[in-house]
């Protein structure tokens, strides 16, 4: 069995979901349908001719790709020039693609976190906030004889994260009372008749992102026809993310030992460096993509050295003056999300026993050539 582009999508999302994007990114679905059965999937960087040729070659029907093919609004669609060609090659092979771009770098476990987590930068916390999760208390009456099944229900679901701590929840007993009404049938009590019942209260946090989620489970497992429950929202900060991440490195070492760490950890042949190759780096940040804004929030939290790509002239000048380190190992280093993206989805897609094969980019879409 095949999974149609939907499901293919929804997984993906839960990877990276779309409100975790900036503001005005170009993200999701792109070009063509995903109203069909996807047979090959394949993951790429960046979308050029010869990564679509690539994906003609494996019959591919969808790709998932981490940067734009349409960045600016589209005033016309010649296919007599390089990008139109392009368009209209995936459009005759009913090759549709999807972008996860910003909320990729931005989720948990995803772009950010695999660059530190190559680079050995330890317990990495977001670099810049862009997005603190909403919280909500859900409050639900059950009866006794259903509260362990319906606490199972509403923490399998995801609910009841504080911090580092799950499955947190509050329960205390009472007396609910209801009279059914004509039309009704009530799981305990007669129609017609005010009932008393010994009911348990449970109180928990929930997501915005899985409310509707826990509340579906929940309603699920309830024995009542009529759940009585509340939500209520708080004022308490979630979960932050953000662009990049910061944190010390596992040891210590010289920049330039650090530089030989990323060369090789993210698969680059050279860099661009700034600063003192003998200084101690035990400090660093990380941001996949165009850094060059990010380097005072990098100073302000304290970082030896930010790796980032696409470093100006201007900024690396600023840099050197105020003491923080820079290494570039351009923007093509973010191809570390081809094989991580990929192996998450295929275990997914496994774990729910379809047939849909993911594919890695062989492409290297690296555009500058070093001499």
């Amino acid at each position: 069995m095949f999974a149609k582009g939907q499901t293919v999508i929804q997984l993906m999302e839960q990877l990276a979901p779309k409100h975790l994007a900036v503001p005005d990114d170009k993200i999701g679905l792109q070009l063509g349908s995903l109203q069909k059965e996807i047979h090959n999937v394949l993951i790429a960087l960046d979308i050029n001719d010869e990564v679509v040729e690539e994906a003609i070659k494996l019959e591919v029907d969808l790709i998932i790709a981490h940067h734009a093919i349409i960045f600016r609004p589209l005033k016309q669609l010649q296919t007599d020039t390089p990008m139109g060609k392009i368009y209209e090659k995936l459009i005759k092979h009913d090759i549709s693609v999807y972008i996860s771009h910003t909320n990729l770098d931005i989720t948990e476990g995803g772009m950010n976190d695999w660059m530190a987590e190559a680079l050995g930068i330890e317990q990495g916390v977001p670099l810049d906030e862009v997005h603190i999760e909403q919280l909500s208390k859900l409050v639900v009456f059950v009866p006794k004889s259903h509260h362990e099944q319906v606490l199972e229900a509403i923490l399998g679901a995801g609910a009841g994260c504080i911090g580092n701590y799950s499955d947190c929840s509050f329960s205390n007993e009472g007396y609910g009372t209801f009279k059914p009404q004509v039309g009704t049938d009530p799981y305990l009590g007669t129609v017609g008749k005010l009932e008393t019942a010994e009911e348990i209260r449970i109180e928990t946090i929930v997501p915005q992102s899985i409310r509707s989620k826990v509340v579906q489970a929940m309603l699920k497992a309830h024995p009542y026809e009529e759940v009585a429950y509340d939500l209520y929202s708080l004022d308490i900060k979630g979960r932050i993310f953000g662009l990049g991440r910061v944190g010390k490195l596992k040891d210590a070492m010289s920049l330039a030992e650090f530089v030989d760490v990323v060369k090789k950890n993210l698969q680059v042949d050279h860099v661009r460096v700034v600063g003192d190759l003998n200084r101690l780096v035990r400090k660093a940040a990380v941001l996949g993509g165009s850094g060059s804004r990010y380097v005072s929030p990098a100073i302000f939290r304290g970082a030896d050295v930010l790796v980032t790509g696409d470093i100006d002239y201007h900024t690396a000048q600023d840099a050197l003056m105020a003491g923080i380190a820079l290494i570039d190992p351009g923007h093509n280093a973010e191809k570390i999300m081809k094989s991580k993206v990929a192996e998450w989805m295929e275990h997914k897609l496994q774990e729910k026993k379809y047939d849909t094969k993911i594919h890695v980019s062989e492409i290297n879409t690296e555009t500058f050539q070093f001499m």
